[in-house]
């Protein structure tokens, strides 16, 4: 339930932020009220790391915070921003300034009022140089932030922001009377496991690695939730999350594309499970170390776009369940850019050209090798996602072909990113990015987000993309904005920071006695505090 409209690292859960969704099953008539009870068994390969969303760089996390936290604002249904906390907000003639009015009556878990206080003290927080946000540069652009009363704030910005609005989502509502002067240590390390939130869940029990419990938070301004409980199983081998969704023990997961057959294959399953198919807002890639002497060249990394058969890639590795990606957009979007679909089409024989002009020679066994160096390198993926695993064996095949030996090595999803990524001790890995609708790509592609926690973990910067990113959050004419995206995607698409590989269509199958599932633009789990069980079908007791 992504509140927050924010970049984040993908992994395989059930994503909330969609478009274009559609139902394999006929969606049952709800003639039935609306019962509390029963509990949400959902299954994931991965585990969240904080339970703070400022801080938090994973889907997983921010999911979780989604339902503990409120935002300002958020995205409705139709992908449009609307108040969250919010009951109304109005933006000055010139743009620069918002007033946000904050619904009365919203509490904390622990029953004090939630007012502008709180926001503020957010707003502190993530633009404090002592917290490790990778979100600050939002709220950096504020040049005031007045409290009014305590329910109403104004925030005035330096120049009309494009992303002003859509930023005031749950990364900065934190409890002021529960955190002020408390060390970073201990909001990270004691709150940051243990939050008091003002959303419609709150945290029952973590178990690092194995299980988290959401129970209903009885005092959520709008009515407590009808499902008593959220239960998240962290089950890293898909094989064995799949079994556990035969066996009945998992109400929810995504499927990988193979997983997805099978599922039509079995009478009993399809009968029990809904199917929500549709493109997400995802891209998958191949991220390099620009500082690896041979991926800091240009040409190496667009020979290597060159090399790689993504069609062969979604064949092979998603069984046709996803969309060659060339840039990092999907391509029903206003801002997409056809033209780079032409950028580097399969063609080894162009890629070899490429790599002998980067000053690559034949060496010993067919291994192209540089300064008596031979292409070799080691291509990480996170464990759990069969669909990445198959795609790195099917890149490592045809990477063999032109001269180059990878090596893949797959990682537990938390070891992959703490140890490896935020370290920036990699030579070349396949991750995803979940983005929402806005071409926003500041985080992950500007220079100044290249040390930690910067989401820029490659490295990359180009002073000219720079400046484009730049324009593009101060520009707010839909038209332009779309012309300075176009540019982007060349930019990116003549230098191959990323190999893009494709964007995949999310699969998920949710066991049919789950009623309220309204599926919209925005995704499945958008109103996951209004879906329900009948009292006949309930399976869990808990209270």
């Amino acid at each position: 339930m992504f509140k927050s409209i924010k970049i984040l690292l993908l992994f395989l859960i059930p994503l909330f932020l969609t478009s274009s969704i559609f139902s394999e099953n006929k969606i049952f008539l709800e003639e039935e009220k609306a019962s509390y009870g029963d509990a949400l068994v959902i299954g994931t390969i991965a585990d969240a790391s904080i339970l703070i969303p400022m801080i938090a760089t994973d889907v997983m996390s921010h999911t979780i915070g989604g339902h503990i936290f409120l935002g300002v604002v958020k995205y409705g249904p139709d992908l449009k921003i609307i108040g969250d906390m919010a009951e109304k907000f109005e933006i000055s003639s010139d743009q620069k300034t918002i007033t946000f009015y904050i619904k009365k009556g919203i509490k904390w878990a622990d029953g004090i009022e939630v007012t502008a206080e709180d926001i503020y003290f957010g707003f502190k927080l993530i633009t404090s140089p002592e917290i490790p946000s990778p979100y600050a540069s939002d709220f950096l652009e504020v040049k005031e932030f007045k409290i009014i009363d305590p329910y109403t704030f104004k925030v005035t910005y330096k120049k009309p922001f494009a992303l002003a609005l859509s930023s005031w989502g749950n990364l900065v509502v934190l409890p002021k009377h529960l955190l002020e002067g408390k060390c970073i240590d201990y909001i990270k390390n004691v709150f940051g496991r243990n939050p008091i939130g003002n959303g419609p869940f709150i945290l029952k029990k973590w178990k690092t690695q194995q299980e988290i419990h959401l129970k209903y938070n009885p005092i959520y301004y709008e009515g407590r939730p009808y499902l008593n409980y959220l239960i998240y199983k962290v089950i890293p081998d898909p094989s064995t999350l799949f079994m556990e969704l035969k066996s009945g023990s998992i109400d929810w997961i995504s499927l990988t594309p193979l997983q997805y057959l099978k599922l039509q294959k079995e009478s009993k399953l399809k009968q029990e499970f809904k199917i929500y198919k549709y493109p997400s807002f995802s891209f998958t890639y191949i991220g390099y170390n620009l500082k690896h002497p041979f991926f800091k060249d240009k040409r190496v990394r667009k020979a290597l776009c060159y090399a790689i058969n993504k069609e062969k890639i979604i064949k092979g590795a998603l069984l046709g369940n996803g969309i060659p990606a060339y840039g990092p957009y999907k391509p029903d979007t206003w801002f997409y850019n056809k033209k780079i679909e032409n950028s580097c089409p399969y063609n080894p024989e162009r890629a070899l050209k490429l790599l002998n002009d980067a000053g690559f020679k034949k060496g010993k066994k067919g291994i192209l090798e540089k300064d008596g160096i031979p292409f070799e390198f080691t291509l990480l993926v996170n464990q759990g996602n069969l669909p990445r695993l198959l795609a790195s064996q099917i890149i490592q095949n045809e990477l063999s072909k032109i001269g180059i030996k990878v090596n893949i090595r797959v990682m537990e999803w938390t070891t992959l990113i703490h140890q490896f990524i935020d370290t920036r001790r990699f030579s070349a890995v396949i991750l995803g990015w979940s983005i929402g609708p806005d071409p926003d790509l500041y985080d992950i592609f500007h220079c100044s987000k290249t040390k930690p926690p910067g989401l820029n973990f490659i490295g990359y910067c180009n002073p000219e993309l720079d400046k484009l990113l730049e324009e593009g959050r101060y520009t707010l004419d839909k038209e332009k904005r779309k012309k300075i995206y176009y540019k982007v995607q060349e930019i990116l698409a003549e230098d191959q920071p990323y190999t893009f590989l494709y964007i995949p269509i999310n699969l998920e199958a949710i066991h049919k006695r789950f009623h309220g599932i309204k599926p919209a633009p925005i995704g499945i789990g958008y109103n996951i505090e209004k879906w329900w069980v009948p009292q006949k079908m309930q399976k869990y007791l808990i209270p």
